[in-house]
């Protein structure tokens, strides 16, 4: 999916070149443009950019105040300052904007920024399911879609067995709904479940001859990490995934950073081929 560009330029010669190129590459998708800042804070009220290509130079407003105004109306939007040679005031710079490029003819180097800045943006979409087994098959048609909608469906396959065994675990052993978060930044894909009951997810080594007990070992092999954080009433149960796998790979599980209860995995994947099929 592109990502949604407010593009902001007081130079109309310049904003149609940079348009013009943007528009052409298929990571970006030009939802805006404007030539004075009062015009571009209202667009980034509008359209929710997830970028903003920024001239400070504007006529109407002066560098602080207008990026205050566009930070207030899209928060979630990071913001690229396109400047003259000379860089912008320090200070201004260490508070308000993430990356800073200079003003050139040449528009593949602002693209090349863009696109460097682009994998830093976090992508996010959340589904409530209900106290029922029926829906971890929606919990999986949920991450799918978005696997392919982020252009990542090279996960899609593993991505639908982790989100499978996580909200199994809740919808069974919690017996309560629950809710599904799925994020990805960069080329990391984050499934986190949290429900309301008590109680953390443990790996349990199943024999041979049992029908369960395999679904947190699958995750910890399948996952580069993965964890369990108190989530209010209840907890947050998640993994993280490369996205930009092309096939699952058996790999020993790594610590998960970050788990305020340390209870990610440090249990190794070595498992004979007959239990891990089965």
């Amino acid at each position: 999916m592109a990502l949604r560009l407010l593009l902001v330029e007081k130079v109309p010669e310049v904003r149609a070149l940079l348009a013009h190129a943007l528009r052409l590459h298929p990571s970006f998708s030009v939802v805006g443009e404007a030539g004075d800042g009062a015009t571009a804070i209202a667009l980034a009220g509008v359209c929710q950019p997830d970028l903003i290509v920024l001239d400070l130079g504007l006529p109407d407003l002066a560098g602080r105040e207008l990026l205050t105004g566009l930070r207030a109306a899209a928060p979630a939007a990071l913001v690229v300052v396109v400047s003259a040679p000379e860089p912008p005031d320090r200070d201004l710079a260490s508070h308000a904007f993430d990356a800073c490029a200079e003003k050139t003819g040449d528009v593949r180097y602002v693209i090349d920024l863009l696109e460097e800045i682009g994998a830093r943006v976090t992508r996010s979409a959340t589904i409530r399911l209900r106290p029922d087994r029926r829906e971890v098959a929606l919990a999986r048609r949920f991450v799918v879609g978005r696997c392919v909608e982020w252009g990542k469906s090279a996960a899609a396959d593993a991505a639908a067995i982790v989100v499978s065994e996580l909200v199994a675990n809740a919808l069974v052993h919690v017996q309560s709904g629950c809710e599904l978060t799925v994020g990805l930044r960069g080329d990391v894909l984050r499934i986190a479940v949290v429900d309301h009951g008590g109680g953390m997810p443990d790996v349990q080594r199943a024999g041979t001859d049992d029908d369960h007990g395999r679904g947190l070992l699958l995750v910890s092999i399948l996952c580069t990490a993965w964890g369990t954080e108190p989530h209010g009433t209840g907890k947050s149960v998640w993994a993280e995934l490369r996205a930009d796998a092309t096939t699952a790979r058996l790999r020993p599980p790594h610590p998960g950073a970050g788990s305020s209860t340390g209870r990610a995995l440090q249990e190794t994947a070595r498992v004979d081929a007959q239990s891990t099929v089965a």
